[in-house]
């Protein structure tokens, strides 16, 4: 009883001191804040820092937003399945993806790449439902890829908004739909960011190895394979801000796609829409990059000055075209073009396409049998 006595106090100490520690980190606290505030100093809390809570709750409105946009898209997004003639009847030769963009009356317009439909004798458009419609082909450019087609609209149920590239920025979301490796996987969906913008690539149009143009593109990691050219490149307003249309497949390289941006594409199809091609400025000449010739031949053959290592050669001249009424000549070399060096064929053609316009006259400085001089021409449609 003794033990039992003299054990009971202890612990009835041991409480008391326990409560009046926490008493005592009370005020404390209290004391130390008072004085602070009374001294002019604050002590703030940051509460506006982001928590696994925060996080979590915006990556669920991204989750809620990409859903959103793809409900908004989806329905635009097309497979494109080109069929072309062959020595057992019609085949198809290949599958990519289209973007209805535009319904009007009866007609409804596709937007898709130029190398989907290449060389198809006839085009076969599948929607988002399975319906299949046969489609004509509106017009196509092979410098920037595009292509239109046009269908029946009775079956047409969504039709995208198109965006606008002013608004697109580097590190925003960007979504990918299509028809990778053709209506397997038909509608496929695949989210990234872009990656860069004004990007130039380069493109060979006919098969020699050497580039003829350089498309402006849109690089994205959002997964892109074969089958999602022509498609759509969304953001998370469920506006199309690209089309989808290359992809650098090497074994050491990923997550590096391209879509062509909306300023291109827009005039492009319109064009597309409404001529069947795309109106630039056209002086009518063949021309060949004087760096693909040898030096001894240029000096040779054309009187060529050592000094002038850059231009392109007149390789033929059209009759009745604006080369041929301003004189231009075999074997004359254009080395600027109002006041802008022309370094390649490439040049020469973005600073026609890009800054002059159809009427307007430009001012060439041609060598002629090594002698320069100043030639002028007005462009004109071809």
């Amino acid at each position: 009883m003794n033990d039992e006595n003299n054990k009971k106090p202890k612990q009835h100490y041991k409480r008391s001191g326990l409560a009046y520690g926490v008493l005592g980190a009370i005020i404390a606290v209290f004391f130390i804040t008072t004085v602070f505030q009374w001294q002019g100093i604050s002590i703030n809390i940051n509460t506006s820092k982001p928590t696994a809570q925060a996080d979590e709750l915006q990556l669920g409105k991204t989750q809620e937003a990409v859903t959103q946009a793809v409900n908004e898209t989806e329905e635009s997004v097309v497979a494109v399945s080109n069929i072309q003639e062959s020595p057992r009847g019609l085949q198809k030769a290949g599958t990519g993806s289209g973007v209805i963009y535009k319904k009007d009356g009866d007609q409804a317009y596709i937007v898709t790449n130029h190398h989907v439909v290449a060389n198809a004798s006839e085009i076969e458009v599948i929607l988002s439902d399975g319906t299949k419609v046969k489609a004509e082909l509106k017009g196509s450019d092979p410098l920037t890829d595009l292509a239109v087609l046009q269908i029946d609209s009775e079956h047409v149920e969504g039709v995208a908004e198109l965006g606008s590239s002013e608004d697109v920025e580097v590190g925003q979301t960007a979504i990918a739909i299509g028809n990778p490796l053709g209506m397997e996987f038909a509608g496929s969906v695949t989210k990234g960011i872009v990656s860069g913008l004004n990007r130039d690539i380069p493109v060979d149009i006919n098969g020699d190895q050497q580039p003829d143009w350089q498309t402006e593109v849109i690089q994205t990691d959002a997964a892109i394979n074969p089958g999602n050219s022509g498609g759509a490149l969304v953001n998370l307003q469920g506006e199309v801000i690209g089309i989808n249309s290359m992809k650098i497949a090497k074994k050491e390289v990923e997550g590096i796609g391209f879509a062509i941006p909306m300023s291109v594409v827009k005039p492009v199809i319109k064009d597309l829409e409404t001529q069947g091609s795309v109106q630039r400025p056209y002086m009518g000449i063949s021309l060949k990059d004087v760096s693909e010739v040898p030096s001894p031949i240029l000096e040779r053959e054309l009187n060529l000055p050592g000094s002038v290592q850059y231009g392109v050669i007149v390789a033929g001249v059209e009759k009745g075209t604006p080369a041929a009424d301003a004189n231009l000549q075999k074997y004359d070399v254009i080395t600027k073009i109002d006041d802008e060096k022309v370094k390649s064929l490439m040049s020469l053609r973005q600073y026609l396409y890009k800054e002059a316009k159809i009427g307007e006259q430009v001012e060439l400085t041609v060598y002629r049998n090594g002698e320069p001089m100043k030639v002028s021409l007005e462009l004109s449609s071809q």
